[in-house]
């Protein structure tokens, strides 16, 4: 049984892969508002903000790269929203074949395309002055980060696209996403933030994600960081997992 999910899970990945190197500009467009960011607060806001640190880039970079994550998992809801409309679900069902291995391939394709988007800012981001020497198991440790984070957020953009009844409302969700790094120590520590704001800051997962993969990048102590990043991202992506194959179900019975 498991084989022929993977089986069928590998051929359902396929599809999705070839219809996102169909149409590149979604890769292009994702990845280019999160350079624009990292241009604007390097080099606009980069000289008015105190960080605590000499390289305001290596700062920014963690906060970036969740961002363009957070903005290319949309897609994987309208994807996903599109397929819902046309039909192509009920002709999978009625072949056999695993259900569960249609939205897996459109999770998997989104891991995939967000990971080129990873790699293209961080690639952007060397050519604007990040770096570090980190090794070869923080790199990883970085990787398994945002491979959970993109899994979490994609599980939640499959409930979006099951559920919804435009595209618009297959992509909405992904804005709070999108806006929740502003709120957090991505671009500027949160001991400069209100009361209030900063209560909210340091209690949201997006600042425990950030500071985790900052401490890795720089060689520093990652302390409870870690454990409390990854116990958000797994915990978001049990629940999401978890209703959203309960919204699938009741869509195709």
């Amino acid at each position: 049984m498991s084989a022929h999910v993977f089986s069928n899970t590998g051929v359902m990945l396929g599809r999705s892969i070839r219809h996102v190197t169909r149409s590149m500009d979604t890769i292009i467009t994702v990845t280019i508002m999160p350079i624009a960011f990292m241009l604007l607060f390097r080099y606009v806001f980069g000289g008015a903000i105190q960080a605590g640190t000499g390289n305001y880039t290596n700062y920014l970079m963690p906060g970036i790269l969740l961002i363009a994550i957070s903005s290319g998992i949309s897609y994987t809801g309208f994807r996903l929203f599109n397929d819902m409309q046309s039909g192509i679900f009920e002709r999978f069902h009625s072949m056999p074949i695993a259900r569960s291995a249609v939205l897996w391939g459109h999770v998997l394709t989104s891991v995939v395309s967000n990971a080129i988007s990873v790699v293209v800012i961080i690639a952007v981001g060397l050519l604007m002055g990040f770096r570090t020497s980190t090794g070869v198991l923080e790199w990883l440790a970085v990787a398994a980060i945002l491979a959970l984070f993109t899994l979490a957020l994609t599980w939640v953009a499959m409930i979006a696209g099951l559920a919804a009844s435009s595209t618009d409302g297959a992509t909405a969700f992904s804005y709070p996403l999108i806006f929740l790094p502003f709120l957090s120590s991505a671009f500027v520590p949160t001991a400069t933030m209100p009361g209030p704001v900063r209560a909210f800051a340091e209690n949201q997962p997006v600042t425990s994600i950030v500071n985790a993969i900052r401490a890795l990048f720089d060689q520093q102590p990652v302390g409870t960081d870690i454990w409390i990043a990854l116990g958000w991202c797994a915990g978001i992506l049990v629940v999401a997992y978890a209703f959203a194959m309960r919204v699938y179900r009741r869509k195709i019975a």
